[in-house]
């Protein structure tokens, strides 16, 4: 592994990596996050029941779109053919706060990986969870947003889910 940061060049000034040298593989990375709030608002959640509607299509859209504009987003990323982006919900419930645990995959054939798409999907989808919710919820937090697993390229594959 490099012991250098690859966006930065030597004057300290940021670039976009070359990637043109680099082999063409199939890519994955699955992300996840969660939108934290009461256990009524999660009701109306996973119901269909909010002010607002329904928040989960909504939020699903939302995820796929964010991850499709990645690079529009995040000045360095490069701009990649995503093959398939998968948005997904599940509830965790607490005593008095639950949470939306939002799980992202995004799929590429490229010269480079697809963690930030998949992290901006998980992230553009919890926005859009807090947006529908914040009239019944102005407390709810969006946290835990992280890479749970990557595959291809050269830097080998890993899954944090495999080592809990």
């Amino acid at each position: 592994m490099e012991d250098h940061l690859t966006h930065v060049r030597e004057d300290g000034s940021a670039h976009m990596v070359d990637v043109t040298a680099k082999n063409e593989t199939s890519r994955t990375a699955v992300a996840t996050g969660r939108v934290r709030t009461r256990e009524d608002v999660l009701d109306m959640i996973f119901s269909g029941d909010l002010p607002k509607g329904d928040a989960l299509p909504v939020a699903r859209v939302a995820g796929i779109m964010g991850a499709k504009k990645t690079p529009e987003i995040i000045p360095l990323c490069h701009p990649l053919p995503l093959g398939k982006i998968t948005v997904d919900f599940s509830r965790e419930d607490g005593s008095d706060f639950g949470a939306v645990r939002i799980e992202a995959s995004v799929k590429t054939r490229g010269v480079t990986g697809v963690e930030m798409e998949a992290l901006t999907a998980v992230t553009s989808a919890a926005l859009t969870v807090y947006d529908m919710i914040k009239a019944v919820d102005k407390h709810a937090v969006i946290d835990d947003v992280r890479v749970l697993a990557k595959s291809g390229g050269k830097s080998g594959d890993w899954d944090i889910r495999e080592d809990a």
